[in-house]
């Protein structure tokens, strides 16, 4: 039975997000099998969050995986995605917080999203410093430069400082 449920979701996650009437299909069958894989409810949040731009629905499915198993990594960053995206800050916080105790999370990409939650609340010099610890988080050189990029974008948006203008007197 877990290599039948498997299969589907292999399917659905082959054709994400290519051709949503096979991922759909496959994870309706995966998710008839078994209604708690946490990888069949995280695929299917994404659908709804991303090319529906359903978020609470999306939550909702992001919240069942969870319930299913707080070790569910694969949540972790889509769930922080679509909290984002319905800006619900606050329990954005809460959830990073929380992820962040998790043993085996990845810490990394938590931080990273702390960044881009203070960047959202223009809160620059606290998402540099979240940028700094992914860095210190961060064990993969592609995912490094992405870090890179955001850690970029960030930067660019802190006050410029103004030049101070030095006065020059005129001897007579």
């Amino acid at each position: 039975m877990d290599t039948t449920i498997n299969n589907y979701v292999f399917r659905a996650l082959e054709s994400y997000p290519y051709d949503l009437e096979e991922v759909i299909e496959s994870l309706h069958y995966a998710l008839s099998y078994d209604d708690k894989n946490t990888m069949a409810l995280t695929l299917m949040g994404r659908v709804y969050a991303e090319k529906l731009y359903k978020y609470e629905t999306a939550i909702s499915y992001y919240k069942k995986a969870l319930s299913e198993s707080i070790y569910a990594f694969e949540v972790y960053p889509h769930y922080i995605n679509v909290l984002l995206w319905n800006e619900d800050y606050k329990q954005v916080e809460d959830f990073i917080d929380f992820a962040i105790t998790v043993k085996g999370a990845d810490k990394s990409i938590l931080y990273l999203k702390k960044a881009i939650l203070y960047e959202k609340l223009k809160e620059y010099k606290k998402a540099v410093s979240f940028i700094k610890l992914s860095k210190e988080y961060t064990y993969n050189t592609d995912f490094m430069e992405e870090v890179k990029q955001h850690e970029n974008r960030i930067k660019e948006k802190l006050p410029k400082k103004k030049k101070s203008k030095k006065r020059t007197l005129n001897k007579k």
